[in-house]
C-alpha cells in the first residue's frame, strides 16, 4: 500500500510522490529538485527511486541535482539513449517492483507526445504524464496522431476505476476546448462546474478518474457521433470519418484553439 501526494512546481506542474507506511517515497518526474528536497525534509521521507515518463526539462530537470543529495536512488525510465541518468532501463509491458517502497507497477509505451514517452501503473492508478490530461491530451510534439490515438486507445481499455495522475494543472483550459467540440454533453457540463469549484478553493483538479475522462474527454471519445459530426462541420468534411481521422482532426483543432 502506497499514499500518492502532490509536489506542486513550476507554473502548473504536480510532481508525484508515492510513500509507504515506512516513509520510503518515489518521484514521478521530478522537473524540479527544490520543491522534491522540501517535501522530503518536511515529512522526513526517504527517497528511493525516480520514475521518468519522458525528456521534457520539466520533468528531468532535478534528478542530477537529487541524485546527487540522495544516495542508493534507482531511476527508472524510457531505454533510449537521452536518458543516461536512467539505471534501470524501461520498455512495454515491463514489470518493475520498487522493493523498499513494495510496489509493483507495469510500464506502458505511449508514443505521441514523444516517440519514447512510457506511463507506470498498477491496478489502481496511472502515472501518464504528458500523454493524457483531464479532458485533453498532450501535444504532438514527435509522434504522430495515430500513435497518440492508439496510445490513448491503451489506456482506455485499463480498469475504469483507475486514478490518473497526469503532470500539469491544465483542466480548465482544456474543459472550454472540449466544451466548444461537444457542446451538448451533460456530464461535462457538470464536469466543468465542479472543476470551477475546485480551483475557487485553490484545490487540485488532478487525480481524475479513467471512468470521468471517458465520459467528458473528447480525446477519448472520437467514435461519438456528435464529436464526428462537430469536426465534419468545423473541416468542412463529409461523413462518415473513421475514429482515428476524427481524432487527428481534434488534435489539430485544439492546436489552433
Amino acid at each position: 500500500m502506497y499514499q500518492v501526494f502532490a509536489i506542486p512546481a513550476f507554473s502548473d506542474n504536480y510532481l508525484w510522490a508515492l510513500v509507504n507506511k515506512d516513509g520510503h517515497c518515489a518521484i514521478v518526474d521530478p522537473g524540479d529538485a527544490t520543491p522534491v528536497i522540501e517535501f522530503l525534509q518536511k515529512h522526513n521521507y526517504t527517497l528511493t527511486d525516480i520514475l521518468l515518463t519522458h525528456h521534457h526539462s520539466d520533468h528531468i530537470g532535478g534528478v542530477n541535482t537529487l541524485l546527487n543529495t540522495y544516495a542508493n536512488v534507482n531511476v527508472y525510465g524510457p531505454s533510449t539513449s537521452r536518458f543516461p541518468m536512467v539505471t534501470k532501463s524501461c520498455k512495454d509491458n515491463d514489470q518493475i517492483v520498487l522493493p523498499q517502497l513494495g510496489i509493483k507497477l507495469t510500464t506502458m509505451e505511449v508514443p505521441g507526445h514523444t516517440i519514447d514517452h512510457i506511463c507506470y501503473f498498477d491496478q489502481d492508478n496511472i502515472f501518464v504524464g504528458d500523454t493524457l490530461f483531464s479532458a485533453g491530451c498532450g501535444r504532438l510534439f514527435e509522434g504522430s496522431p495515430e500513435q497518440m490515438y492508439n496510445s490513448l486507445t491503451r489506456i482506455s481499455q485499463l480498469d475504469e476505476n483507475t486514478n490518473i495522475y497526469c503532470a500539469h494543472e491544465y483542466t480548465s483550459a482544456n474543459i472550454k476546448f472540449a466544451l466548444t467540440v461537444d457542446k451538448t454533453n451533460q456530464d461535462l457540463v457538470e464536469y466543468n462546474e465542479a472543476t470551477k469549484a475546485l480551483i475557487k478553493d485553490n484545490k487540485p483538479t488532478i487525480p481524475t478518474s479513467l471512468s470521468t475522462q471517458l465520459k467528458i474527454n473528447p480525446f477519448l471519445r472520437s467514435n461519438d457521433p456528435e464529436i464526428k459530426k462537430a469536426i465534419s462541420q468545423k473541416f468542412n468534411l463529409i461523413l462518415p470519418i473513421s475514429d482515428s481521422d476524427c481524432f487527428t482532426y481534434l488534435r489539430k483543432w485544439k492546436d489552433q484553439f
